[in-house]
């Protein structure tokens, strides 16, 4: 279908549940000339929301609604539903660009449809608006030619322009983002999964049978229950690049819009994604084997729409010989067949949402795979808890670094304890729950230092921590958006020194310092470590100062043996694994005495989970009280009655 240069007269506007179902639907977007007709486009679309009608006009090649997008809150397109007679020509989604976001399901990046009115519209019943140079998909989708070629389009009304096209040789250069940490990849979903408000997170590696290699091949599941995603927003998903958040909300991870990408082609050559919201479910297969000898990436994609448990294609996105056609090359290339399909879907609750990602044709370490697992045992035991380790065993690269034994650079678990500053979300590695370390809860002899950087406030906690002096480590622990980026960074004393720094360990939340005002954000893309920029040397000579303040205060006045006796932190915590809140215990009691999943209403506490969360007072240095091996001299009543008033507080449910 192609438009002539002519006005769409909208003859009159109708309620949005009088239009006609089962028509076809593309998206339209404007292009600018001047402020006031982005004015009267916005006003346009306001009024159509807020009346809730849609405009009705009829042409040469159909009829069709203008509805405002029910996802877009800024006006910046518009949905056109439409009924002609000419006959649609439907294929895969087929990756042509990678600039704007913009990804129709041609795949061709659409010279951005522009719109002008002739007249201001207001709430009068009749306009005119110029469709010269609007595009559509089904426009695009008449140059189209075979599955396997496509090419650029191009304006017939205006200069030629050159588009950006995706050679599938694309995919295996997104996987070298990671490439010097495998980590990172499966990082990009715990991100993903946060911001999607997922309450729980299991990764897996499981062995399943595939018909193409006749044998069992391994398969990494990563699977949530977070909101799940609508047809737009998966789109969004596998398209390169889109533009970054307005709002800079300080729990939300997201930036680059390539995580999924560059996390998928590190771990494995092929990976499909099943995704449900209350009311829809689709499904997605990024692949290397699929575009092998393609002139650019394909991507099959099918929608479904969802109404409790009664699921059918969804036409207003694609026809349903498109659906069977894209379910057909995912089955053809892919161990999932509609039957593999319909059993993973079952994993959804009746009611349920979320994303489930795989991904097999795994990495690979010479003759085997570059990960190796074992599976861990279900239940409240601490032990044969389940792991994911990278088989090369090797300690990140660090300044100033001298032990080789760092385990959260070899071992997913020990990674996913600290990934986050305040972990809420519940996480199980093959089959087996980790339990969260938050490190500054964890400390002994915590300090807490504030201060400015660039006039921005930080505040840095450092102490003591038993795990790490064993190991040999030491280092700050730097957090973006509530995400670990940089673990046992040194500084200071600790790079040439680093015997008399073993056990220190700082934790700093440095968002406020690493997003710009204007919008930049100082992380790279693979957010495994921060841009070289005058914020992060200011940060780093801070971060010096105070970390040789604390070493010259305090390592000569705490006695810390390796291999003798222990000593506890400040305080120590437990979490809740129902409510997630965290609960400080009394000196006295041996946590090892805890089950791996412990709840509020257990001993020591014997609370609910109703009860607030304690928060303790920042700036106070306290000391701990030693383990077995030392003397302990008894508390007098009024000391234990002083240490008991906060606990008794938080039982009675008062504010700590």
């Amino acid at each position: 279908m192609y438009c002539s240069h002519r006005s769409w007269d909208i003859t009159k506007y109708i309620r949005e549940e009088l239009v006609p179902s089962r028509l076809h639907t593309t998206n339209i977007y404007p292009v600018f000339e001047d402020k006031r007709q982005r004015y009267e486009w916005q006003r346009f679309l306001r009024f159509l929301k807020q009346s809730r009608k849609a405009a009705f006009a009829s042409t040469e090649s159909g009829q069709m609604y203008i509805l405002p997008s029910k996802q877009d809150e800024d006006y910046s397109h518009a949905l056109v539903k439409y009924l002609t007679n000419e006959s649609e020509k439907k294929d895969h989604f087929l990756i042509c660009f990678c600039s704007d976001n913009k990804i129709e399901n041609d795949g061709i990046q659409k010279e951005c449809l522009k719109r002008a009115f002739e007249d201001r519209m207001g709430e009068l019943p009749n306009h005119k608006i110029d469709s010269s140079l609007w595009y559509s998909k089904e426009m695009l989708e008449s140059r189209v030619k075979t599955r396997r070629s496509v090419s650029c389009a191009t304006s017939s009304t205006g200069p030629r322009k050159n588009y950006v096209c995706a050679h599938p040789s694309y995919l295996k250069t997104l996987g070298q983002s990671h490439s010097d940490w495998i980590f990172g990849a499966i990082a990009e979903f715990v991100d993903n999964s946060r911001d999607a408000k997922a309450t729980m997170l299991d990764i897996s590696i499981d062995m399943i049978y595939s018909s193409l290699v006749g044998k069992e091949i391994p398969m990494l599941a990563i699977v949530d229950d977070g909101h799940g995603m609508n047809h737009e927003e998966i789109m969004r998903m596998v398209s390169f690049g889109r533009k970054q958040p307005d709002v800079n909300d300080p729990n939300y991870i997201g930036r680059y819009g390539v995580g999924f990408k560059t996390g998928t082609m590190r771990l494995g050559r092929d990976a499909l994604v099943l995704t449900q919201t209350t009311n829809s479910r689709s499904i997605a297969f990024l692949s290397q084997s699929l575009n092998e000898g393609n002139d650019n990436i394909e991507i099959p994609i099918v929608a479904y729409s969802r109404k409790g448990q009664h699921i059918e294609f969804d036409t207003t996105f694609q026809t349903d010989a498109t659906s069977k056609n894209n379910l057909k090359a995912i089955s053809d290339i892919s161990p999932f067949n509609k039957y593999f399909i319909g059993e993973k879907s079952g994993l959804f609750q009746r009611d349920g949402t979320g994303t489930h990602i795989y991904i097999w044709n795994l990495d690979e370490w010479g003759s085997t795979y570059s990960l190796e697992w074992v599976n861990g045992m279900n239940g409240t035991s601490s032990f044969y808890q389940g792991d994911i380790c990278i088989r090369s065993r090797r300690a990140r690269s660090r300044l100033g670094q001298m032990t080789q034994q760092v385990p959260l650079d070899y071992s997913l678990r020990s990674y996913l304890e600290v990934i986050f500053l305040d972990p809420r979300m519940k996480i199980k590695v093959q089959g087996s729950l980790v339990k969260s370390r938050p490190l500054a809860k964890f400390l002994h002899k915590t300090s807490i230092e504030n201060g400015f950087v660039l006039g921005k406030s930080v505040q840095l906690i450092l102490g003591h921590s038993q795990l790490d002096l064993e190991q040999g480590n030491c280092g700050i622990f730097l957090y973006w958006h509530g995400r670990l980026i940089e673990a046992y960074k040194r500084v200071g004393t600790m790079i040439h020194n680093g015997e008399k720094s073993h056990g220190i360990v700082g934790v700093i939340d440095v968002t406020n310092v690493m997003d710009d005002d204007s919008g930049q954000v100082w992380v790279h893309n693979n957010k495994q470590g921060f841009v070289d920029c005058e914020p992060y040397t200011l940060l780093e000579d801070w971060l010096s100062k105070k970390v040789d303040e604390y070493l010259d205060n305090t390592i000569d006045k705490v006695t810390v043996k390796r291999g003798g006796a222990r000593y506890k932190p400040d305080h120590q915590w437990v979490q809740c694994n129902k409510c997630r809140k965290w609960r400080v215990l009394h000196p006295d009691f041996d946590s090892n005495m805890l089950p791996l999943e412990w709840f509020c209403y257990m001993k020591p506490v014997n609370g609910k989970c109703e009860m607030p969360e304690q928060k303790l007072e920042s700036g106070v240095i306290t000391i701990s009280s030693q383990r077995t091996g030392y003397s302990y001299k008894e508390k007098s009543p009024e000391e234990k009655d002083e240490f008991d008033r906060p606990l008794k507080r938080l039982r009675s449910g008062s504010k700590y």
